[in-house]
């Protein structure tokens, strides 16, 4: 068997053990999916599963970074996109708000391994975030290079409407203000239309 073959299969493997794990995670749970059931499923033994991953948290590691490489390229085709900045500014951060909420509402077994990540995995999220900031300051300097907005420090700005966003943004953030009732889906989305009104009348070139 040549080397490249070798490859190829133990690629495939990892890609059966994760999406495996991931559909589990989604129907039973993370916290409750052991790597043995990620074996049964795929008619392995676990220690064949550990060949390929270290842990279980590793193989939440590999489906976040997954998961979150698909955001993050949803938002990229946004940025680099046609129409007004403030329009692409707008439809990213209701993108990366709706997900948010999805994992809520919809994938309610999936905000665990997400908030897991954050915890265990940071390295990972923190990647997520540059490219997420990256793509908003691409779009914030071409709208100052057509005018549309004022000058700015396309990068800095662009940390400064991830904080200002924050609280719409970030999982944990949204479950526990959902949970404790200061907010509803209705009314948090009408409130991120307002900051997004503030925000992008501020990088006018007139205000």
């Amino acid at each position: 068997m040549s080397p490249g073959t070798q490859e190829d299969r133990a690629a495939a493997t990892r890609l059966n053990i994760l999406d495996a794990a991931e559909a589990l995670f989604r129907s039973m749970g993370y916290q409750k999916t052991a790597v043995a059931d990620i074996a049964r499923e795929l008619r392995m033994s676990p220690a064949n599963v550990y060949r390929f991953f270290a842990s279980k948290s590793a193989i939440n590691e590999a489906i976040a970074e997954r998961l979150l490489a698909g955001v993050a390229g949803d938002l990229d085709a946004i940025a680099n996109g046609p129409g007004a900045a403030a329009d692409r500014l707008r439809g990213m951060m209701r993108l990366l708000h709706a997900r948010h909420m999805a994992l809520f509402f919809k994938e309610k077994r999936m905000h665990d391994m997400v908030t897991a990540a954050m915890a265990e995995h940071w390295g990972v999220v923190a990647a997520f975030i540059a490219r997420v900031e990256s793509a908003l300051g691409r779009v914030l300097a071409d709208g100052a290079a057509r005018g549309e907005f004022g000058a700015l420090d396309a990068a800095a700005t662009a940390r400064m409407i991830k904080q200002a966003t924050l609280c719409w943004m970030h999982p944990v953030l949204i479950a526990e203000s959902l949970a404790k009732n200061l907010t509803d889906e209705i009314r948090m989305a009408g409130e991120l239309e307002s900051m997004l009104d503030l925000l992008i009348k501020g990088l006018r070139p007139d205000h």
